[in-house]
């Protein structure tokens, strides 16, 4: 999934460029005539009056923002139209700390302005608001306009409309209708002052304080208190960001299945970091929900444990080595073989050809042995550098960690970053021309993408192929709060090629032998219902195993409140059929706030 940059917390939401600071006023009345903000938020997304300068709009201010790019207040009508597809509220942009408190009246002239967070070409909705203001404050204290509540009954079942295809399948200029869709109900909001109540936390707080949370407590809920995302036509309409307009020392340190008791009050802000968004003046109480980090069960003695995990950009500097070590051994319980995605050479991020990463996976093998775990050997091959994507200068690498008293490596020379491994038949069994290798590195599907690692094993006398994988990431799909709807998934078109290629191999192997024991996991980019997951199983060559699971226990990661399937561990015919696949997928970071990798690992147990 894409990451967050660093500059995030310089740009939390709507900054409109080349503004002015505003200038403050005491004296002036507001125009009889003057426009009000439902004239200028109409009856789309999009105001009817962009570009235009107004004079005088009257509100209460029911927000102030004091830090980052984004510096204004929210301001709103206390008397609404009765038309509830416009909002009786608006963002006021004054690039500096506003001279303005929550609860003052006042008048303000500028311009109405479609600010689109993140850029155009990130598709994400605009938001309306007034730029270059000049306010006027006629009276503080004022009573807020009471807030709008939104809860299960509120927010609609359907997520979006479809987009106008005259438009690209934008939905900018579609009539909103807020009693027929989730997101057209909360642009309908936009800028007011609403109230979640009792909501429960569906992705843990992060490193920006903000977290999400439901208003919908019983949609598509798991039973560790996230809410699952199991089908693109079935979206969670009940998902809100919050962040809070006070100090992020006094920001909630949430848990998935935790709550924000009593009420969570703001105005509703949109961001390009996860759409509508409550900008809290006031935040429930938060009451634990004891979630605790799983642990799975130990292999039996004739079960071959295989797992993945991805330790996200693991190098020497780092200091989470022994907690990674811990959830091995202890939450994993000690897999026989362990696929490790996002390993860093021994550097890191420092660009200097560095590509081996001896010390980075040493340290590791160290931390679990000091942990109690066993001894492991690993397999892999370094990349080219800089040419296998992720953070630049880090050459991220797949890993096989093994524990050679359970597991062999069966090594076959030839193997390197540039050389394609390939299948041959001796004595009627399919067998690697190296191992380990990679799989057609030099095929564009692979272009700045990690190469699958391919090794052969063998556990109690029988051969089992692996293939570690990290498909491209989703970096750059729009958002599913997009304006274009449904969104684009751009990222779709290089995993599917991958996804080809990782199948294409998988048939040879098996077409070579037909009951031959194979195993494609690892970092997947993409979901068990998705066309990627579809390539790679084709006509029944693989089996994504997380389906195993009931659909309320699929998902490895969570992102802006849905729990959601990206990592998977898919088999051949012969272990599927063997009717003794036992498949975990272990919660021990997605879900807190204290994470020490973005993925949950999983394991795989099975007789072969």
């Amino acid at each position: 999934m894409p990451r967050k940059s660093t500059a995030r917390l310089a740009a939390l939401t709507v900054a409109a460029v080349c503004s002015t600071v505003s200038g403050v006023v005491l004296t002036a009345p507001a125009h009889a005539d003057s426009v009000r903000i439902h004239d200028i938020q109409g009856t789309t997304r999009l105001s009817p009056l962009a570009g235009q300068k107004v004079t005088d709009v009257a509100g209460i201010v029911t927000g102030v923002r004091t830090y980052g790019s984004s510096k204004g207040f929210w301001v709103q009508d206390p008397n609404p139209d009765g038309d509830p597809a416009t909002s009786e509220g608006i963002f006021v942009f004054t690039s500096s700390t506003p001279k303005v408190a929550v609860g003052d009246s006042v008048t303000v002239t500028g311009t109405v302005s479609e600010y689109v967070p993140g850029g155009t070409s990130s598709g994400n909705q605009s938001v309306t608001e007034i730029t270059k203001p000049t306010v006027t404050v006629l009276s503080g204290g004022n009573a807020l306009p009471a807030p709008v509540v939104i809860d299960a009954e509120s927010v609609p079942a359907e997520y979006a409309p479809a987009g106008d295809t005259a438009a690209n399948g934008s939905i900018n200029g579609l009539a909103l209708q807020p009693a027929t869709y989730a997101l057209d109900h909360y642009e309908s909001l936009e800028g007011m002052n609403v109230q979640a109540s009792d909501a429960r936390v569906v992705t843990a707080t992060d490193a920006y304080s903000e977290l999400w949370v439901t208003v919908k407590p019983h949609e598509h809920a798991d039973r560790r208190g996230g809410t699952v995302y199991g089908s693109y036509r079935s979206q969670n309409t009940g998902r809100l960001q919050i962040q809070s307009l006070g100090p992020t020392a006094g920001f909630p340190t949430a848990n998935v299945g935790d709550t924000l008791t009593g009420p969570t009050t703001g105005p509703l802000d949109y961001n390009q970091y996860g759409g509508y968004t409550l900008v809290a003046r006031e935040l429930g109480t938060l009451e634990s929900g004891g979630l605790q980090r799983e642990t799975t069960r130990k292999q039996g003695r004739g079960e071959l444990a295989v797992a993945t995990y991805n330790v996200e950009n693991l190098d020497p500097s780092d200091t989470t080595f022994e907690a990674h070590a811990s959830a091995i051994v202890n939450n994993l319980q000690s897999p026989d073989i362990v696929s490790l995605e996002e390993i860093q050479d021994d550097n890191g991020a420092t660009d200097d050809g560095t590509v081996d990463a001896s010390q980075t996976v040493g340290r590791l093998v160290d931390a679990i042995v000091a942990a109690g775990g066993p001894h492991y050997d690993w397999r892999s091959i370094d990349p080219v550098n800089d040419q296998d994507g992720g953070q630049p200068g880090g050459n991220i690498r797949q890993v096989f960690l093994f524990n050679p008293q359970r597991v062999s490596f069966t090594d076959r020379p030839g193997g390197d970053s540039t050389t394609a491994v390939g299948v041959t038949e001796v004595h009627g069994k399919a067998q690697l021309t190296v191992s380990p290798g990679r799989i057609d590195p030099a095929s564009d599907a692979w272009k700045s993408s990690r190469k699958p690692l391919v090794g052969e094993f063998v556990f109690r006398g029988r051969t089992v192929f692996v293939i570690a994988n990290h498909l491209a990431s989703k970096g750059g799909d729009q958002a599913l709060h997009s304006q274009y709807q449904p969104p684009t998934r751009g990222s779709e078109t290089q995993r599917h090629l991958q996804a080809a290629e990782v199948h294409a191999f998988v048939k040879d192997i098996l077409d070579t032998q037909k009951n031959a024991d194979v195993v494609a996991l690892g970092d997947m980019n993409d979901y068990e219902f998705s066309d990627t997951a579809k390539i790679l199983e084709g006509d029944g060559e693989l089996w994504s195993a997380i389906k195993s699971l009931r659909k309320s226990e699929r998902y490895t990661y969570d992102y802006q409140g849905n729990s959601q399937v990206l990592d998977q561990i898919l088999v051949s015919p012969s272990i599927r059929r063997g009717c003794d696949v036992d498949y975990d997928s272990v919660h021990i970071n997605a879900e807190f706030h204290d994470q020490i990798s973005d993925h949950d690992p999983q394991v795989l147990r099975f007789r072969p």
